[in-house]
């Protein structure tokens, strides 16, 4: 007669709670990784709209401007505005960023392929105005508030990320 092999009761009742103990000590890990995506687009973005802000004040100075320009030459399609101190303010002609359509021309314009904006909902980030303050709300994360601040007035970029 042949004798039957397999796991025990008590074995796979072992190997269950081994099972679970190492499910939930990796479970809060992968529960992170959505936060850090986040932050990680927020990061991203704000790294890649300050470089574009810093290039353009590049080409501005370059090509010998003092003053408001509008139109400055040479960078991208070469319709961007920049202020009385070089940055970028929109393509509308205007020395000041005068409205949120303004700062959506800014981020469109700095960048190449960037995360998508507009005024209202439905993008990436929603683009709103105060004085010469462009702040952009990333929209995909309802946990935290996660805006990018570009400064007009002296070229800065500043993201809140919590």
């Amino acid at each position: 007669m042949k004798r039957q092999s397999g796991f025990t009761l008590v074995e796979l009742v072992v190997v269950i709670i081994i099972l679970g103990i190492l499910a939930a000590t990796a479970l809060p890990r992968f529960m992170n990784v959505q936060t850090q995506a986040h932050h990680s687009a927020v990061d991203g973005a704000a790294g890649g709209l300050g470089s574009g802000v810093s290039m353009f004040k590049a080409q501005w100075v370059a090509n010998g401007h003092t003053s408001a320009q509008a139109n400055v030459a040479s960078f991208g399609d070469a319709t961007l505005d920049s202020n009385n101190s070089g940055w970028p303010v929109g393509t509308g002609g205007n020395t000041t960023i005068d409205n949120a359509a303004a700062c959506v021309e800014v981020w469109q314009s700095v960048m190449q392929n960037p995360p998508t904006v507009a005024t209202g909902t439905g993008s990436d980030y929603r683009a709103t105005q105060a004085g010469q303050l462009c702040t952009y709300t990333y929209q995909a994360d309802s946990d935290n508030t996660r805006t990018i601040v570009y400064n007009a007035s002296n070229g800065s970029v500043t993201p809140t990320n919590p």
